[in-house]
């Protein structure tokens, strides 16, 4: 029995000690009993500069879940000085405490605030070289090119592919990725990526259709997990993008259950404590909002503190949004809304008006073999 199936068996993680992990040593196909929940966040509320109310009621309702994997999506810390020397230590030991000690596995994503200062991002945080020793490490693999970036690896956890990609700066994974992909497809394994700045977003629309979308959607991953947008945004199973043609998708006309090879499901999760930020065509910024063809391949969005559960079996993969409405923060010293007295507030609804205090579903989708 190997080292991390006997921490399995000692932490109760679901049903994933019944056999050694795919990656660590054995190669087989997780059996049909096997599940793995993960909880996906990003974009949290550590540091001055961030709703840290809210972030302590995703952090609550996450841990009722009980997940076996934390998924981070990058933006740990938002500390308000300009050009910090240093990282301080409190951040660290709030990190420890609320996003390392409760959760077995972690997988972090490099987001540009944890990232050094430099003059475009003048308040990074610069935590990156302490946060990252803090994950579980990746899996090591004799790749016969060159192999990933800093901060990039893969990791296989039962009967999931976890690859993490860094988009500062972004370069093409395909030379390395696309062979670890194939064979951890032909293993039955389900495949999901993760990096900071999506590919694909309505909330502050860049165009990188030919580039970071094409590049990840052609390795036909199950999932693309992405953070930066202050907002929650699911996209329906996406293909491979063409020169003059329209996104394509493929669009449910009711219950979201898809089926497995038939595109790719983009979600965008920045809603675990920072500031939350209107969609542009929200706040009229017409430069930056998502054309047409990507507003239709929408599936929801919503702006709300949030998490994500993912529960995975052999034969299906189960996501669940929950939003989280944390009531007013006793101190009233913060408020979710950034920049809160600009006049878009007047027009824009946040998902917790007029709802309960606590964690609610709002949004499901269903991956089949």
């Amino acid at each position: 029995m190997g080292y991390i199936t006997v921490c399995l068996v000692l932490l109760g993680i679901h049903g994933l000690a019944s056999a050694e992990l795919p990656g660590n040593g054995d190669t087989n196909s997780p059996s049909k009993k096997e599940s793995l929940r993960v909880a996906v966040i990003g974009d949290t509320g550590i540091g001055e500069r961030a709703f840290h109310w809210g972030f302590l009621a995703v952090q609550k309702a996450i841990r009722n879940h009980e997940p076996d994997v934390l998924l981070h999506l990058g933006d740990f810390v938002y500390q308000p000085e300009f050009k910090p020397g240093s990282c301080p230590e409190r951040y660290i030991q709030e990190i420890e405490k609320t996003l390392v000690s409760p959760y077995p596995l972690r997988l972090f994503v490099p987001g540009d605030n944890d990232l050094p200062s430099k003059i475009s991002k003048p308040k990074a945080s610069g935590c990156w070289s302490k946060i990252d020793p803090l994950d579980t490490p990746f899996d090591v693999v004799a790749d016969s090119g060159e192999g990933p970036a800093p901060f990039e690896g893969t990791k296989i956890i039962g009967n999931t592919f976890f690859a993490i990609l860094n988009t500062y700066p972004w370069k093409d994974p395909t030379s390395w990725l696309a062979p670890r992909i194939r064979e951890a497809k032909k293993q039955g394994l389900w495949i999901i990526v993760a990096l900071h700045e999506p590919p694909i977003t309505t909330a502050w629309y860049l165009d990188k259709r030919f580039t970071v979308l094409k590049q990840v959607n052609k390795l036909q991953p199950d999932l693309v997990f992405s953070g930066n947008q202050h907002s929650y945004e699911r996209f329906h199973q996406l293909g491979v993008p063409e020169r003059k043609k329209k996104l394509p998708f493929k669009k449910l006309n009711s219950v979201s259950k898809y089926q497995r090879g038939e595109g790719t499901i983009h979600i965008i999760s920045g809603g675990g404590g920072a500031f939350i930020k209107p969609f542009a065509d929200q706040q009229d910024n017409r430069r930056h909002t998502a054309p047409k063809d990507v507003l239709k391949a929408l599936a929801k969005r919503g702006l709300m503190n949030h998490f994500v559960i993912l529960d995975i079996s052999d034969q299906t993969l189960k996501g669940t949004v929950y939003r989280v409405c944390p009531g007013k923060d006793p101190s009233g010293k913060s408020n979710p809304r950034w920049k809160p007295k600009k006049a878009m507030w007047k027009t824009i609804t946040l998902e917790c008006e007029g709802k309960p205090t606590g964690s609610a579903k709002f949004d499901h989708f269903e991956i089949s073999r």
